[in-house]
């Protein structure tokens, strides 16, 4: 990614400083994508859901056909390890990566064992509670498992992500609310959505054209457990055009606010977005409890 700062990798066994050449040029996973990874979250000392993004990058490798090679508990001692030289006021992505060395006699399936492995540590701030992005439409959609690997986090999808971006960032908005194979809203172009509508909350139904995220598990959980009224269901564009609050799910950032999506506005009067902060308040407050 190279985006952050303070960059640390994890390769062949050991802990280095800075972002250490990994990947060679006739690896599979250069040659054909070939590439999955998962992003965890360092911030006030704590790495929320830690353990749930190292047992999804090993499901992730498996369903691009790639041999995972690290037991999930050693994953997160590898990652807990090189978190230690991080103080404890800085932010930091985890992204433990894996990727195809060799293919088959075609060069094209990913050989059963022939893996590349690594961790890279990024310090790269968290957003402040009050920043927030705006979404338009794209023509891109999400895929299908037909014809492609939606089942994984896998780099390899993420050129579209990429078109949608490009595209929304073009018409003067932060970002893209996509649509799924069927016309209905999937996510966004780079997390997952939510909104809110009369104090109740709603999302997509996990319908195998994204990936359900572990933030977003999270957030459904916390929300719950407050005693707050979410529903998985099938959502048209209108639905998010005729909704109170829109906000975004994603490990990067947590919740990111939604100002408006299109020409529709939304956090406006004085009391604004309660949902959304409350959802990320409580967020915090989670991962606070797990300390220790």
């Amino acid at each position: 990614m190279a985006t952050g700062t303070d960059i640390k990798t994890y390769f062949n066994g050991t802990w280095h400083d800075g972002d250490l050449p990994t990947i060679k040029a006739a690896d599979h996973g250069a040659w054909l994508g070939t590439t999955v990874f998962d992003g965890a979250r360092l911030f006030d000392g704590l790495a929320p859901d830690l353990e749930a993004h190292c047992a999804r990058i090993n499901r992730s490798a498996r369903a691009l056909m790639i041999t995972p090679t690290v037991e999930t508990e050693d994953m997160i001692e590898m990652c807990r390890e090189g978190l230690k030289s991080y103080s404890r006021d800085q932010a930091v992505y985890i992204r433990p990566m894996y990727w195809a060395l060799a293919g088959d006699e075609l060069g094209i399936v990913p050989r059963e064992g022939a893996t590349g492995f690594a961790i890279s540590l990024e310090a790269i701030p968290m957003a402040p509670p009050e920043a927030a992005t705006t979404l338009t439409r794209t023509r891109f959609r999400r895929p299908v498992l037909e014809d492609n690997v939606v089942n994984a986090k896998a780099g390899c999808l993420y050129p579209n992500n990429a078109r949608m971006m490009v595209e929304a960032r073009a018409k003067g908005f932060g970002n893209a609310l996509v649509a799924d194979a069927m016309g209905n809203v999937a996510e966004s172009a780079s997390a997952n959505v939510f909104m809110v509508k009369d104090g109740e909350v709603f999302t997509p139904i996990p319908n195998g054209t994204f990936l359900a995220g572990i933030t977003r598990a999270r957030h459904m959980s916390n929300m719950r457990e407050a005693g707050m009224k979410v529903h998985e269901t099938v959502l048209s564009f209108d639905d998010f055009h005729a909704a109170d609050e829109v906000f975004l799910s994603g490990n990067m950032m947590k919740v990111t606010p939604v100002s408006a999506f299109d020409e529709t506005q939304y956090g406006t009067g004085d009391n604004q977005n309660p949902v959304t902060r409350r959802v990320r308040e409580m967020y915090w407050d989670w991962a606070a409890s797990q300390r220790g």
